[in-house]
């Protein structure tokens, strides 16, 4: 089928796939209320996915993305971090709860926070953290924070984004399984490699794409028409391959 026609059939189908989100909340440690998307897979699930977006965005980055996992058996849990906006179309409903852009490193306890409600909710998963740009950053941090209660990291276009903090030194603490990739870049590229290769992860993997872009996005058939689909099917590989919980 001609990429342009699955694109078209995929962008038609958006509506329908963004109906199918379960909204949730819960509150993040300095008390700010953190909104959700909840994505169920049919049967018994094989693990949860924390889903985090990149700057300016919201969890609408993975309304195209976000139903894909969950038909592969994973509940996915799209996040609104406090630090982001429309990006992709979507509201940002916790950075509407917070005055200003209180920046990147502020949203940690955002992360923090979906990690702590997701353990609660299935406490027999330990949930695989995805980034994007900065969120990527912020899931090194979050896994070296919490390594009991994090599977795997999945960081697309990780970089030392965050002030105060080196992304490189909290990857030397993570050592649960990682994949990370980046838009076709060599700058993004390499800074992904001095990220990954600072973990002691035994099972790690770069994935160089051919046709990447920057964070998730590369993932979006409306984003990224020529590479997001053989992007998707290396994820997915990479997930399947996974121990269960």
């Amino acid at each position: 089928m001609p990429s342009r026609l699955v694109l078209a059939l995929m962008l038609a189908l958006l509506p329908a796939l963004a109906r199918a989100a379960e909204p949730v909340t819960f509150s993040a440690s300095d008390g700010v209320v953190v909104h959700a998307d909840l994505y169920r897979p049919q049967g018994q699930p094989r693990g949860v996915l924390l889903l985090f977006h990149q700057a300016g965005s919201s969890r609408a980055e993975y309304v195209p993305i976000a139903p894909q996992l969950a038909a592969l058996g994973w509940l996915a849990l799209a996040v609104d971090q406090r630090s982001g906006g429309g990006y992709f179309g979507g509201r940002n409903l916790t950075a509407a709860g917070v005055r200003g852009d209180p920046g990147y490193m502020a949203a940690l306890p955002d992360l923090e926070a979906a990690l702590v409600w997701s353990r609660a909710q299935w406490p027999a998963f330990r949930p695989a953290v995805w980034g994007s740009s900065y969120s990527a950053a912020l899931v090194f941090l979050l896994a070296a924070r919490h390594p009991a209660d994090v599977s795997a990291v999945l960081a697309f276009s990780p970089g030392e984004y965050l002030s105060g903090a080196s992304v490189r030194a909290a990857a030397a603490r993570v050592a649960v399984p990682i994949y990370v990739t980046s838009a076709t870049d060599p700058d993004e590229e390499e800074a992904a490699a001095a990220i990954l290769s600072a973990s002691p992860a035994t099972v790690k993997r770069q994935d160089r794409a051919k046709s990447g872009i920057h964070g998730s996005a590369t993932l979006r058939p409306d984003a990224n028409p020529d590479g997001a689909a053989a992007n998707f099917a290396a994820v997915a590989a990479w997930l399947a391959s996974l121990p269960g919980p």
